[in-house]
């Protein structure tokens, strides 16, 4: 069979419906988020346009087929993502939060467990919410490790048929909800006596028992809803628990593939619009002189490594994404390159196209220098590439019988 990188008409169906959202409801969207002080305020402001991509379908699309969504792949879910990414990736990782906190119930829940937790994801309105509720004020690079003071300390004991479950957490999307009593669904990493474990609770059960203790106001990324956030008392019932005691860290850890991959998408998108500022400045500004910069070989130059390094990405996050949606044995080393590679390279691409621009960049009223503001979140959100992502790598690199050929499919 023939590897083709041509869109198929179903494809260009996809692109087509998700640019043209993104265009009619997330461009002005991002504009207003970036106009608010308030980082409450303006988180809020996405849950019209939220409401709306769930009435279109938009949401089930993060879900895949097996389990009642309409995500059949990859590479579909990839061109989705870089359409609403270069206009809005506030927006987007809002609404991704099934693609982390959903993960492991693929891949350990029960069938009851993942009807439950997946069914308020299959609906036509409304605005659900889903968090993956791992990282925690104090860092969590070292999650896995035990000992005191170390490795995770939000808890969970057993109490009847009740987990008890309290502590701290932070960074990830909407875990306080929209009104903080919680997103519909929280996959909670915690430490149960049987090691560091998995629970899922419900919003019924958050409500009431969640205090946020502070709302991030981020340089970039404007609009999501980012809080530091105490658990008290969350009572969950003993059957929510995903899978077996201690075996959290390895779903904690392949809950975090999708994102990873769809980092490079994101930097894709970053690095795509800013090319085509620093493109169209260059083709019209003469900065002075008798012809358009884009004229000089120098800004040519810039522009020709930018433009390679764009594609590169987006082939290796297409990739990796396909992967690791399908479950192929490829998808963990995949995903941790289009993580590193894509987010580092987003930031330097930026970085060199803002300077054919030069001082009139850093003016906040022109737009290219938004987009470096978001990359810069990229290398460090989903797992840093420096205290997580490298360090995986380098366990992989380590495990026995490793094929560097392997992932490229031509071992």
């Amino acid at each position: 069979m023939t590897v083709s990188f041509l869109l198929t008409p179903e494809q260009e169906e996809i692109k087509a419906a998700a640019r043209s959202f993104a265009r009619e409801q997330l461009r002005e969207l991002a504009a207003a988020t970036r106009a608010e002080r308030d980082p409450r305020t303006r988180a809020l402001l996405l849950r019209p346009a939220f409401e709306k991509a769930v009435a279109a379908g938009f949401l089930k699309g993060l879900i895949p087929v097996p389990f009642g969504g309409t995500a059949s792949g990859g590479v579909d879910a990839a061109i989705f993502v870089e359409e609403w990414a270069a206009e809005n990736p506030d927006f987007f990782i809002s609404m991704a939060g099934p693609l982390i906190a959903l993960m492991p119930v693929y891949q350990a829940g029960t069938p009851e467990q993942v009807q439950r937790f997946v069914e308020p994801f299959l609906a036509d309105s409304g605005a659900p919410l889903a968090a993956m509720a791992f990282s925690e004020p104090e860092g969590s690079a070292n999650f896995d490790l035990d000992g005191p003071g170390q490795g995770i300390r939000t808890t969970a004991v057993p109490d009847g048929d009740e987990w008890v479950v309290n502590g701290r957490k932070a960074w990830a999307s909407h875990l306080c909800g929209w009104d903080g009593n919680g997103p519909d669904i929280m996959t909670i990493v915690c430490r149960t006596p049987g090691g560091i474990s998995l629970i899922v609770a419900e919003r019924q059960h958050l409500a009431g028992h969640i205090e946020v203790e502070e709302y991030y106001d981020l340089p970039g990324l404007k609009g999501c809803l980012t809080t530091r956030i105490r658990l008290t008392d969350v009572r969950v019932p003993r059957g929510n628990l995903v899978g077996e005691e201690g075996q959290g860290v390895d779903l904690t850890r392949s809950a975090f593939l999708p994102s990873g991959a769809s980092i490079g998408i994101f930097a894709t998108a970053a690095m795509r619009q800013a090319f085509d500022i620093a493109y169209r400045f260059a083709l019209t500004e003469t900065r002075g002189g008798p012809v358009p910069i884009i004229d000089h070989q120098a800004v040519s130059d810039v522009l020709a490594d930018a433009k390679g390094k764009i594609e590169a990405v987006r082939l290796l996050a297409w990739r990796a994404l396909d992967a690791v949606l399908s479950m192929h044995p490829s998808g963990p080393e995949l995903a941790l390159h289009a993580k590193i590679l894509g987010s580092e390279t987003g930031v330097e691409v930026i970085n060199a196209l803002i300077n054919i621009v030069g001082v009139t960049a850093y003016d906040e009223n022109f737009p290219i220098v938004r987009y470096l503001m978001d990359a810069l979140a990229y290398p460090i959100i989903e797992g840093s590439n420096v205290g997580v992502r490298r360090r995986q790598l380098q366990a992989l690199f380590r495990t026995p019988g490793y094929d560097p050929l392997f992932a490229s499919g031509m071992a």
